[in-house]
């Protein structure tokens, strides 16, 4: 499973590594960026969540991928599959550095890890978990052709938090591929 590698245009989407640590703390260490996936949270838990979606792969066989630019190798987010135990579905998140937003990189990155999901997982549906004020991932979540389905409460420890969950089925996602 750590030998999966897809490319975009841009980006190349691969399992987080140890060399991913500092990347993965200055995402958790901005405001802006680690505002709506838990706030930011010092070096020793952030080295927690590494590891545990790493060992993700592992024991589910899919994790979120660390997304990378190619032109310059930079590591600029993480994003894919994402389903701990109690998640309320299959979901495809995502998470840029606030340097790397605004440039399609979610939609991009995304998409390929949504075609992973369906092609390769066999996903019958897909979701987005987005945090109702959280308005630029609810815009990457409609560009994906997804749209609110429900809401959910999050599982420990957020409990007390409610997400409205985005998603659309394996089937729409591939007629919206093929129409592309």
């Amino acid at each position: 499973m750590k030998d999966i590698v897809i490319e975009t245009p841009r980006l190349i989407l691969r399992p987080p590594s140890a060399e991913d640590f500092s990347g993965f703390c200055e995402l958790m260490a901005d405001e802006v960026s680690a505002r709506f996936i838990g706030g930011v949270q010092p070096p020793e838990v952030v080295w927690r969540t590494l590891c545990m979606m790493s060992g993700a792969w592992t024991i589910k066989g899919f994790s979120m991928f660390s997304v990378l630019e190619k032109q310059t190798g930079r590591w600029v987010g993480r994003l894919g599959p994402w389903q701990p135990e109690g998640w309320p579905g299959t979901e495809i998140a995502w998470s840029l550095l606030t340097s790397a937003q605004g440039r399609g990189y979610a939609v991009e990155g995304a998409s390929a890890a949504m075609d992973y999901a369906v092609d390769i997982l066999g996903w019958t549906e897909i979701i987005h978990t987005i945090d109702e004020n959280n308005t630029t991932s609810i815009k990457v979540a409609e560009r994906l052709g997804s749209a609110c389905l429900r809401k959910a409460t999050a599982p420990p420890p957020f409990k007390d938090k409610i997400w409205d969950v985005y998603g659309q089925t394996a089937d729409a996602w591939r007629a919206r591929r093929a129409s592309r």
